[in-house]
């Protein structure tokens, strides 16, 4: 069965969606406050910290998925070059550096205005999204930082799907 298929008849607070989501995908979490759950979600590349955060008055679910990147002080322009080229290409979300904290960070807000609801569904795709894009860009960022690869040239290593099985 579905976590769909599970999920409550009624309508609930956008976290308290977010803690079941949680649960059943067996993720580590920390219900932070009414308004925030902060959890932990394992991908190939690294394991990131997702925290989504409902703001009743901007009637907004917002994510941020980040992981910590520490790249050299002279690499930082490259980085910064390689963020605008990622943030060309996803439809969804948008990357920043936070080079106070050394967080790589991928942004999205889902507005929920007029009264609508979040579903388990939009959930579950903002998460996806946020660890899809975090997985197919994190090479490009480390190539930039570690490879002295150009921003074009780790955006090509990001932008090329594999097919099939080695």
């Amino acid at each position: 069965m579905s976590f769909t298929e599970q999920s409550i008849s009624t309508e609930i607070h956008p976290i308290d969606l977010c803690e079941h989501l949680a649960e059943y995908n067996d993720w580590e979490f920390d219900r932070v406050a009414e308004d925030q759950i902060a959890m932990a979600v394992e991908g190939q590349w690294r394991t990131y910290s997702i925290t989504l955060a409902w703001s009743e008055y901007d009637e907004t679910l917002r994510l941020i998925c980040t992981f910590e990147m520490e790249p050299p002080e002279e690499k930082l322009p490259q980085i910064f070059d390689v963020l605008n080229r990622a943030n060309d290409q996803i439809w969804t979300g948008a990357f920043t550096y936070w080079q106070e904290q050394n967080l790589m960070v991928y942004r999205y807000g889902l507005v929920l205005s007029g009264g609508q609801i979040a579903s388990p569904e939009q959930v579950d795709r903002m998460i996806g999204a946020a660890v899809g894009a975090c997985e197919r860009f994190y090479p490009a960022f480390q190539l930039v930082a570690w490879a002295d690869r150009t921003a074009a040239e780790a955006m090509d290593v990001a932008i090329r799907e594999a097919y099939g099985r080695a």
